[in-house]
């Protein structure tokens, strides 16, 4: 449950902090300040947000060694061999998952636009 939870965490604020990222880059030299530096506040808070997220992650990456080594006390070589592979799916898939669902999003979302514009 928390490699799901931490997961989606890392993509969740590095999508936010890609836009952002993003939207800054694409300001003009005639942007207002005020908007520029509301958007470099986001950003900070944005990047401190993700260096948390990947401290998480990397607590989580130590607690799921500590099970695994206890594991090896239970488990044969195969169903370890098992367990390590789906731990290794699940992100993956939770990726994958991920980005599937970004793609419905903008699909339905240029599908609106395509509507409106009939």
């Amino acid at each position: 449950g928390d490699l799901d939870k931490v997961v989606n965490l890392l993509l969740s604020l590095s999508g936010r902090l890609a836009r952002v990222e993003n939207v800054l880059s694409s300001l003009g030299d005639n942007a207002n300040s005020e908007e520029r530096s509301s958007l470099n506040k986001k950003r900070k808070l944005l990047a401190g947000q993700h260096e948390d997220a990947r401290e998480l992650k990397e607590n989580l990456d130590r607690r799921e060694r500590v099970v695994l080594d206890i594991l090896c006390n239970y488990l044969s070589e195969e169903q370890l061999q098992d367990y390590q592979h789906f731990v290794k799916m699940k992100s993956a898939l939770l990726i994958e998952q991920r980005e599937l669902d970004d793609k419905i999003k903008l699909g339905q979302e240029q599908l609106k636009c395509l509507m409106e514009s009939l």
